[in-house]
């Protein structure tokens, strides 16, 4: 029996079968490489869903890893710790200051604290009818319960309905549909900058701007998801940053860790304050390892300026995208791209055979390929990523 198979038979007998696994299991990582059980050799342009933005097994990122396991692996919340506050600080700098974080362990969770904290700040200021939260169609945060009946893609909900109350949708870059749906009920709307498992799709500025004056005439809070297109991904710092527009709370995770689990809520001072002690909590989040971890990604980030390598590599690899045939068109910003491949395809049948070439990347949608590499590319990775995707089309 290949060692593949072992382990594909393991997790048959032994894990919730809730993923439709690639039959695939990935062993070894270095930079925007990736091995599998049996020696194959990957290119990864998936990077666990745009987690190793720095690459597999960042040797500064590891060191800091190792070290604070044998320093201090976790203490409660109940106490400080030394890397906690460091590690708030320095995402509140990224933030353009004025602010405080809460961590948690994942995206979900950081988004959960957004949606606690907007219903606890609309209570406060609008009574107790003020919790109602407005999001997108098409738009993903979350599997939590809540965060789930905040996703606006139905076929997700309906197995699990009833859902918890007080989340409607709205058609993404809508203002009038937006504004209709504003009435004084409403604590917050969440959005995502780039839609991005929802195939991709980057919100106008036009529209951001708008959505920020309706908040502002209706006294809600404007809250952005930012766990997948936070940390450089999208070019800036954060997605929000490419049209200036402010929010009053943001969410981050995937990247932050560069694999380890950590994810974070930061909100505007006085938006903060509506938490009191005990509002919420949690056991793991903000712990030492994994603030660690996030403070020397941090640390990597600035030091390699990612939001330029972003930028200037998101170029290439949509320039050389574009340039396929059987490419219809690329959307995306920085290194968040999809490539549209046009009624008719199928984009998990080509995602397949580019894994069969070594390559990961993922379909987004049916007809859409999704690429989401390290942030540290280079372009020799990159020129050999299209010429693989190239061939299979």
């Amino acid at each position: 029996m290949s060692a593949f198979a072992e382990l594909r038979d393991l997790d048959a007998e032994h894990v919730m079968q809730t993923y439709g696994r690639v039959p695939v299991a990935f062993v070894r990582g270095e930079g925007t490489r990736l091995w599998d059980s049996e020696g194959n050799e990957y290119l990864d342009f998936l990077c666990g869903l745009a987690v190793t933005s720095l690459g597999h097994a960042h040797p500064r990122v590891a060191a800091a890893i190792a070290d604070q396991a044998a320093t201090l692996l976790h203490v409660s919340n109940l106490f400080y710790n030394d890397v906690q506050p460091r590690l708030a600080a320095a995402i509140d700098e990224l933030a353009g200051g004025g602010g405080r974080v809460f961590f948690a362990n994942s995206g979900a969770e950081a988004n959960e604290c957004a949606i606690k904290l907007a219903r606890r700040h609309g209570q406060r200021n609008g009574g107790p009818e003020r919790f109602h939260v407005i999001s997108a169609y098409r738009s993903f945060h979350g599997r939590t319960l809540t965060t789930l009946a905040a996703t606006g893609q139905p076929q997700k909900q309906e197995t699990f309905q009833p859902l918890p109350p007080g989340f409607r949708q709205v058609e993404f870059g809508d203002v009038a549909a937006l504004e209709a749906a504003m009435d004084e009920r409403v604590a917050a709307v969440l959005l995502e900058a780039v839609q991005a498992e929802g195939g991709v799709h980057p919100a106008d500025d036009e529209y951001l701007h708008a959505v920020r004056r309706l908040c502002d005439e209706r006294e809600a809070l404007l809250v952005f998801d930012e766990v997948q297109t936070g940390l450089g991904r999208t070019g800036e710092w954060f997605g929000f940053q490419h049209s200036g527009v402010a929010p009053d709370a943001f969410t981050m995770a995937k990247a932050l860790g560069n694999g380890v689990p950590i994810g974070a809520c930061w909100a505007r001072d006085d938006v903060a304050a509506a938490f009191a002690a005990g509002d919420h909590a949690t056991t793991f989040g903000g712990q030492p390892l994994a603030a660690r971890a996030a403070l020397e990604v941090l640390a990597v980030m600035r030091e390699e300026d990612v939001p330029a390598r972003a930028r200037r590599s998101g170029e290439r690899l949509a320039s050389g995208l574009r340039g396929l045939a059987g490419v219809e068109s690329v959307r995306g910003r920085g290194l968040l791209l999809a490539a549209e491949l046009g009624e008719g395809s199928n984009a998990k049948a080509v995602a397949d055979a580019c894994l069969e070439h070594g390559l990961v990347v993922n379909a987004v949608t049916a007809t859409a390929l999704r690429l989401t590499p390290p942030l540290l590319v280079s372009d020799e990775e990159i020129d050999a990523a299209v010429a693989i995707i190239g061939k299979v089309l």
